[in-house]
């Protein structure tokens, strides 16, 4: 038995070439006698090919994921969805965290590039004119997910009109003043697309002058914002840009003895599980999660195909009434 068994190795014993057992590994069509050769190697020398070495190859069968972070429900859903539809295609997924970074997630953009990948779904924070020039000088496909873009192929929540669903609801139960803690800018469809159909929704019901304020996606940034909004005014209702800064708005409401819903309502987007163990129980909107991960990965392998795709795919949401919110009509 040899010491270290590699491709080259498992050819000879199978009898075949290398180009043979890489075509194998790589979903290629090999004669059936040739496979249960190569398989018979495989599974007497419990051989696994170096998925790096393979990146080597005209095709990789593998594809890049650019996310901004790993600490995410709505992240984990996405990934979890993309892994399961290429591993069942023979793809492997190489994941790549940018942990809201602009800067790191274009190095990891061009590291997935030179090592070869066959495409890149990347879950931007944002799309800036340096993602354009690397975009246009690369050949490999490309998928954004989460951000509209305009010269590409892109993914999208229909954060507008859930922020104007949530904002309508918030109105038409009967409130008025209201506190809203979004995101910066920089993420368009959170920061801007978002925060934008909250402002249409409470406006549709004369609700014209929310207090603002902006927070990264922590907890602690829930809380501090959560926080500044009751130092200035007395609401009635807080919409959070996400579940993660409604843990937070709970949190201090709590601590200062404020009784949800019946002082101040709270809502958010994203739709945890979590959210369903909150008391009271999180009024939220959930989006696709899962289905922005299939989609994406079902995008990105036609493309590889050269097959047609649609410019741009939205997925849908679901709105979840907890008991969060009080009816004051």
């Amino acid at each position: 038995m040899p010491k270290k068994i590699t491709m080259a190795v498992v050819a000879e014993m199978a009898g075949v070439t290398k180009s043979t057992v890489s075509r194998y590994f790589n979903g290629g069509y090999v004669k059936k006698a040739t496979r249960e050769k190569i398989q018979k190697v495989i599974e007497e020398y419990n051989y696994a090919p170096n998925t790096f070495a393979r990146l080597k190859a005209k095709e990789s069968n593998v594809i890049g994921v650019v996310v901004p972070t790993l600490n995410s429900k709505v992240t984990s859903r996405v990934i979890t969805s993309i892994d399961r539809y290429l591993r069942d295609r023979n793809y492997t997924t190489l994941i790549k965290n940018s942990d809201h970074d602009i800067d790191l997630e274009l190095l990891n953009i061009q590291k997935l590039i030179h090592l070869n990948v066959d495409g890149i779904l990347i879950s931007s924070i944002a799309i800036t004119e340096d993602h354009h020039d690397i975009f246009e000088q690369t050949q490999i496909p490309i998928v954004i997910l989460a951000q509209d873009y305009e010269d590409g192929i892109s993914i999208i929540d229909d954060d507008y009109n859930a922020g104007k669903c949530v904002g309508e609801y918030i109105g038409k139960t009967g409130h008025k003043k209201v506190g809203y803690i979004g995101v910066y800018e920089t993420d368009e469809a959170v920061g801007v697309r978002r925060r934008q159909g909250v402002l249409d929704g409470l406006a549709s019901f004369g609700i014209y002058d929310p207090l603002i304020k902006k927070s990264d996606y922590s907890f602690l940034g829930g809380q501090k914002n959560t926080r500044e909004i009751l130092e200035e005014m007395k609401p009635d209702a807080i919409v959070c840009a996400t579940d993660r800064l409604a843990f937070g708005a709970y949190k201090v409401l709590q601590e200062k003895g404020l009784r949800i819903p019946e002082d101040i309502s709270v809502v958010g987007f994203g739709g945890y599980d979590e959210s369903s163990l909150l008391t009271p129980e999180l009024t939220t909107l959930k989006f696709d999660s899962y289905g922005m991960g299939y989609l994406g990965a079902e995008t990105i392998l036609k493309m590889i195909k050269e097959e047609p795709v649609s410019k741009k795919q939205i997925v849908e949401y679901e709105f979840i009434e907890g008991k969060s919110v009080k009816n004051r009509t």
